[in-house]
């Protein structure tokens, strides 16, 4: 493991030059790695993993639906009665079970598996949810089976798509519980063959706790919140829906994000003139007072389970995709993103991948 100071901690993070993939295909090379759940990070893990030599299997609930996550498997090459089969088939001819479905999910899937994990397998998780919050979920490993985790910093189709342009994407790592004293050799050599750029520990209350302030914040809700803000206070005073778009959205993802990115924040301020740098420095410290107390209440929500709960409740109604579609419907038909749309296909060359993109998107939201 390497040694590296982040600000004034050093951190102990696992590089592919520390642990080689022929490293991981060694240590898994008799292990038969079952995913279940072909959703939104099952498809990504399972076909790097299949990609980098490991026996992958995978275990979905059989669908003859067009757009169904069984169907989708078949699409990307898994037979079924060979490499595709019913969750409990898939659990019971596993050695390591890799709990890829849903949050909401995981309750009734850990009933149908739990007496196929036997000693000397592993439960794996690719989020903290599952197992940190067990007494909602329902997940106690039996006595002898590895609990452990990989979490990629990114969704399932940036797991995929990195892996496929020769990069890789961070995970986090935990090893919650060691019954076979092989669990972190198995946990970092999936977390190499799942395609991580690299590997830094964590633990199952660490990671599900950032990872749920995370979404709900900069990385989705707050992001949408003042995207939406910004463009409504743009439009009420008589800028038009192309100029409120170009300067809240597309300015930010086509330019200013990429130089973040690329050497980080004061890099990006560098790269700006005058006029933007000294207006930003002044605004930020104004929008970090304001929001900062939302974010200590959102913290509260996470840590004191109110926002599991409600995962539990409203992910697991049997009308909760249809009430997603409803709600993802309304930002869709926006006028922001009714704008955004017609932005994006005056980019050169988009206009076919953005009808691409769109049809991938509800094809993947009927299969998840």
């Amino acid at each position: 493991m390497a040694k590296i100071k982040f600000a004034d901690v050093t951190e102990n993070i696992t590089t592919r030059k520390e642990f080689p993939l022929e490293k991981a295909q060694k240590i898994l090379k008799d292990e038969v790695v079952a995913v279940l759940g072909y959703g939104v990070q099952g498809p990504a893990q399972a076909l790097n993993m299949r990609d980098n030599g490991v026996n992958v299997i995978i275990g979905q609930r059989k669908s003859t639906k067009k757009n169904s996550s069984w169907q989708r498997a078949v699409k990307d090459g898994w037979v079924p009665g060979k490499d595709l089969f019913e969750i409990e088939e898939a659990a019971n001819r596993g050695t390591i079970v890799m709990m890829l479905t849903s949050d909401a999910s995981i309750k009734p899937v850990w009933k149908q598996i739990k007496k196929y994990m036997t000693p000397g397998k592993a439960l794996y998780f690719s989020h903290g949810f599952g197992y940190q919050y067990r007494d909602l979920t329902g997940v106690e490993a039996p006595e002898g089976v590895d609990v452990i985790m990989v979490a990629p910093k990114g969704s399932g189709t940036s797991v995929r798509r990195n892996f496929l342009n020769g990069v890789g994407i961070n995970s986090s790592y935990a090893v919650e519980i060691d019954a076979t004293k092989k669990a972190l050799d198995r946990t970092l050599a999936l977390g190499i063959t799942v395609g991580s750029g690299y590997l830094f520990p964590t633990t199952f209350e660490r990671e599900v706790t950032s990872d749920l302030v995370g979404e709900r914040g900069t990385l989705m809700g707050c992001l949408q919140g003042i995207l939406s803000a910004q463009f409504s206070v743009l439009r009420k005073h008589g800028h038009s829906p192309s100029e409120a778009f170009n300067e809240t959205v597309e300015e930010l993802t086509q330019s200013l994000i990429r130089l973040v990115d690329e050497k980080g924040m004061d890099w990006m301020y560098s790269n700006c003139s005058a006029t933007a740098q000294h207006g930003a420095l002044k605004w930020a410290p104004e929008f970090e007072k304001a929001t900062k107390p939302v974010f200590e209440k959102l913290y509260k929500s996470v840590a004191d389970k109110t926002e599991a709960k409600a995962v539990i409740r409203d992910c697991g109604r049997k009308d909760y995709k249809e009430r997603l579609e409803a709600k993802l419907d309304k930002i869709r038909n926006s006028e922001l993103w009714r704008a955004g749309a017609a932005v994006r296909s005056l980019r050169p060359n988009e206009g076919a991948k953005a009808n691409a993109a769109t049809a991938a998107g509800v094809a993947g939201r009927a299969s998840n």
